[in-house]
Formats: C-alpha cells, structure tokens, sequence
C-alpha cells in the first residue's frame, strides 16, 4: 500500500519529525537471536510478524518513522544463506510492507498519522558481516561499490517506502557510490554517516563527507546516526551548515560495540534532554539507534510535541 500522507520532506519542513529506535534491540528483547550474518533480516524469512510487533512498538511509543529491517539485508548475503535472487527481492520488499502493516495497525489502535516508513539500505561493509562497516575503506572503487547497492535500492524503491535511509555509511567515498546508485529511482533518500569525532569512521573530515550530498536533488536529509551522542551533537551543526539541508541524527544509546565480542560494554549515555538542542542546530528526522528502545524514544517524542 502506497502511503497517502504528505510527502516526509514537506513534514520536515513543518518541523522536527521523529524516527524510531534499534530495531536490532527490541527483537532481541523479544527473545530473537540475532547473531547470524543477516542480523534482523533473518527474520524477514523465518518470522515476519515479529518484525511487524517491532516497529508497532516504536510507532506506539511516539516514532512518526519505522526504519526497515533491510539493513544488512542483499542480494549477495541472501545468496549465501541459498536463497535466489527472485526471493531476495521479495523479502527486500517485504521489509517495507512489514513497515506498512505496522503502520496500519497503530492506526488502526489510535496512533495519529501521519506516519512513514524509511527503506534502510546499510553499507557494503555490513554484508560482509565482518566489522568493516565501522572502518570503510573496502579497497573498491565508486563504480564497483555503486553497482553493488543499485539492484536493492530499485527492489527497495520499487516498494514504494517514504524515503530510502542510507545509514550508518562509514565512508565518503561509499557515500558517492550511494548517491549515484539512488538517482532516478523516484523515491527520496536521506544520507548519514557513522562517525568518531569530527571523522567518518573512515576518517575523513566531516565538513567533506556533508559536503558530498549538498548538491543532490534526491537527498532531503544529511546526518549521522551508531555514533556516540557527543559525537552527535557536533555534527548535526555541522551537516546544517555546510548542506544548508535538514539534518537527520539518531546516535547509539552510548554503550560500545565490540565487533570482536559481539558484545556491547559501556554505560548508556543517550537522553532525550539533547532533542532541544538537535532541533535547534537544524535537525528534522531525530531518533536513536542501536540500544536505543521504545522507552526512549517515548521521552524523546515528548520533548518534541509529538
């Protein structure tokens, strides 16, 4: 079902607009074992409704955006796990539809729209499962790494999603690729990078990587997200000033990710006290990301009116 509700960008320029939380955490605290390659996306095969009470959980919480569960989900990780091509795209589809019904449903239970749906296509790295979506620098040039992500995002736009999240890209140079992967399709995209500082993860300076979305038409947001909150609140500044765009921000609860481990540590550092402050340097699309639950983001939309 196609949404009915005014297009997100025109939202955004109403005001801040609010987007859900880990969706990895919240079927973790269901029960679900992540631990494979395909993260959530396992699920989009084995147990679907679970993803559908994930999002519904965010959208009763206050999120006015449920981002996919395609993350880590491609052609080449289905492909592995013996799943062909044609059922890849369907479950890449799948994942907005997911979305959809969860929608309808906190709808149907007195959630007041409108709400969205955010289609995430994650970074090369997160295929490969092997920690590198958190360093870049695969080693593969724009064209390659544009001919690896433009066959999900036709899947994903074709499904007819608000917006297309191109999230958690550690890289300038993949941010490139992206961009040029997401021309034509017909559907928005925001862009927001993983960072460590005032760097990509790849370590790039900022003001560059920001810089590289300035210009395209089919961005209508740029930010970072799976950063820690302190890396946050100097970006979005940032990504404001040097896009002129609105900026979209959703940082990690804080604690770390130890890719070695599979483990998070640390103490949670995210609160709902900095919305006031995101909102004011220029952000429009505000949630959380990993660790980052229901509850949260229930603070984080009352802050915001929502």
């Amino acid at each position: 079902m196609v949404s009915t509700f005014p297009p997100l960008a025109d939202a955004l320029a109403a005001g801040p607009v609010v987007l859900d939380g880990g969706l990895s955490n919240q079927l973790e605290a269901a029960g679900h074992d992540l631990s494979d390659a395909l993260w959530s996306a396992r699920l989009l095969a084995e147990e679907p409704a679970a993803v559908v009470r994930a999002h519904l959980a965010y959208y009763e919480a206050g999120a006015q955006v449920a981002i996919t569960s395609s993350y880590q989900a491609t052609f080449e990780g289905f492909a592995r796990r013996g799943i062909g091509a044609e059922q890849a795209a369907e479950l890449l589809a799948r994942s907005v539809e997911l979305a959809r019904e969860a929608a309808g449903q906190a709808t149907a239970a007195g959630v007041t729209g409108p709400l969205y749906v955010a289609a995430s296509a994650g970074p090369y790295g997160a295929m490969l499962a092997d920690g590198s979506e958190y360093r870049g620098r695969y080693g593969l040039p724009v064209a390659e790494l544009e001919r690896f992500h433009r066959p999900r995002l036709e899947v994903l736009a074709a499904a007819r999603p608000d917006v297309l999240a191109l999230e958690t890209v550690p890289d300038a140079e993949e941010a490139r690729a992206l961009l040029r992967a997401v021309r034509g399709l017909g559907v928005p995209a925001y862009l927001s990078y993983s960072v460590a500082g005032d760097r990509t993860r790849a370590g790039q300076p900022l003001a560059e990587a920001f810089a590289v979305a300035a210009e395209a038409d089919e961005v209508i947001a740029v930010g970072v997200n799976c950063c820690a909150p302190d890396d946050a609140d100097r970006a979005v500044r940032l990504a404001a000033q040097v896009t002129g765009k609105p900026v979209v921000v959703y940082p990690n609860s804080g604690e770390r990710w130890d890719a070695a481990a599979r483990a998070w540590c640390g103490s949670p550092e995210f609160s709902a006290d900095r919305v006031a402050a995101w909102a004011a340097d220029g952000a429009r699309l505000i949630g959380g990301c990993c660790r980052v639950g229901p509850g949260a983001i229930a603070e984080l939309a009352a802050g915001l009116g929502r």
